[in-house]
Order: structure tokens, then sequence, then C-alpha cells
């Protein structure tokens, strides 16, 4: 069967909840990396980045390669003209220091050796380089969803930070996100641990060509998650968040 058509990236960043984390993400990214300059060299890493959904924001701040352990979605990666390759985020093909930033977008949570992707983030990036995780929060929050999506785990930000200072890393910046609609989520998942969820929607076989996570939420609503989005990332951009449905952090290569 092919790959459904109506999975582009523009849509992608349609989506409340896609759009959300990526705003945050860039707000963190330009704190504390900023937009390459003209002819400034940057290699970003992209680990578990499929078909490439984050390229296009990540290109901002240098050359994007990609690298993901599944083979299905790097040729949708290659029609999209983008640089990726097949290989594990414990084993990582490439140099050491090779890279000045290294993304784990949502992609830590599948892996049963975390520290051993945090180590190799830690080889193949420059000193000073940064890292930047997204990973679902709270494992209180566990759910069915997490089942079908193949999760290992859900984190703290305390959790997090510890196991990026343990693998050399110095933190600069950790908040929760999806702060104003973690009362609706936590009661849905608390009530109905097997019901639908907003914030992590299971993959059909299509959609994990694209990995796209996540499920089409009707208007007004959407509109109005977005602009939730819009305040939250102000805040996130100013302050850490005292809880919400995922954790982001930046850290420093030691």
């Amino acid at each position: 069967m092919s790959p459904t058509p109506a999975l582009t990236v523009l849509e992608e960043d349609k989506h409340w909840w896609f759009a959300s984390r990526t705003r945050a993400i860039l707000k963190y990214l330009d704190a504390e990396l900023g937009a390459a300059g003209p002819g400034e060299d940057r290699r970003i890493l992209d680990v578990g980045g499929g078909a490439g959904n984050m390229a296009h924001h990540l290109a901002h701040y240098g050359q994007v390669i990609g690298v993901d352990y599944n083979a299905r979605p790097l040729p949708v990666a290659k029609a999209r003209a983008l640089t990726t390759s097949q290989g594990s985020g414990t084993a990582l093909p490439f140099a050491n220091n090779a890279f000045d930033l290294v993304a784990l977008l949502d992609t830590v949570e599948h892996i049963d050796d975390e520290l051993g992707v945090f180590a190799e983030a830690q080889r193949v990036l420059k000193p000073g380089g940064k890292i930047i995780v997204t990973v679902p929060a709270y494992m209180w929050l566990w759910s069915y969803n997490d089942v079908i999506n193949d999760h290992k785990r859900r984190y703290t930000v305390k959790e997090l930070s510890l196991k990026l200072e343990m693998s050399g890393f110095r933190v600069k910046r950790a908040s929760y996100n999806n702060f104003f609609v973690f009362p609706l989520i936590a009661g849905v998942r608390l009530l109905r641990p097997d019901a639908p969820e907003l914030d992590s929607p299971h993959l059909t076989e299509e959609e994990d060509v694209y990995q796209v996570e996540m499920e089409p939420t009707p208007e007004p609503v959407n509109t109005i998650l977005h602009s939730v989005g819009w305040i939250e990332a102000e805040l996130v951009e100013r302050t850490s968040l005292p809880f919400g449905t995922s954790v982001l952090c930046i850290a420093e290569k030691q």
C-alpha cells in the first residue's frame, strides 16, 4: 500500500501538537544556539528524524543530516532532498567531534539503552556543542498509547536532566511542555487509560513511513490549541513550566 499523500510537512506544521512542540524547540535553539550566519559551517544531526519532518526547521541553524534505525521513512526523506542514512542511536555512523547540534526529538523514549544514546551524542558533538531532547512526561501518565507506540519509559524534568549530566552534559534549559492542556490529558489518562489521547496518538502503517505522531484535530479546536501553544512558547522562552505532558531540554557538551 502506498503512503497517503495527505501527510505533508506543511500539514504537520498546522497540527497544534506538532506546532506547539516545534515552537518550544525553536525558542530554546534561538536562545542557546542562534541562527547560522552567512558562511557559518554548522552541522546538525537529527537522530530518529525519519522522513525529515523537522529538517526544514532545524535547517535555520545549520546543515541537517538525518539518521534513523527504521529504514522505511528514509526514501521519503531522500525524496525531500535531505541527507539521511540508516543507523542506530547507540552506534552512530559518524566521527568524533563532528556536529554542532544533536537533536533527539521524541526519540529516546523508544530506545532501551538511553544512556548509550546520550554517550554517542556526546561523542559526535564538538566541544561546546548542544543537544536538544524532547520526551513524554511522567510515568504515572503511562497508557495504552505508550504501549502501541513502543515507548520504553516516560520522564520528569529532573530525571532527564540528571541522565544528561551523568553523560557529560551541562543542562542549560529544561521545562515541561503542553502545560495548559495537561489537566485535560491527565484526566483522560487517569480515568480512561485505554482511550485515544491528544498528545501522542498511535501510528498507522502509512503514518509510520512519515513518523507523524498525531491524529487530526477538528476545527475550531485545532485553532484554539494553536493559540494556546503560542502563549506557552512565550512562557517557555522566559521560564520553566512546572508540569506538562512533555519534557524539553537543551544541554551543552562539557
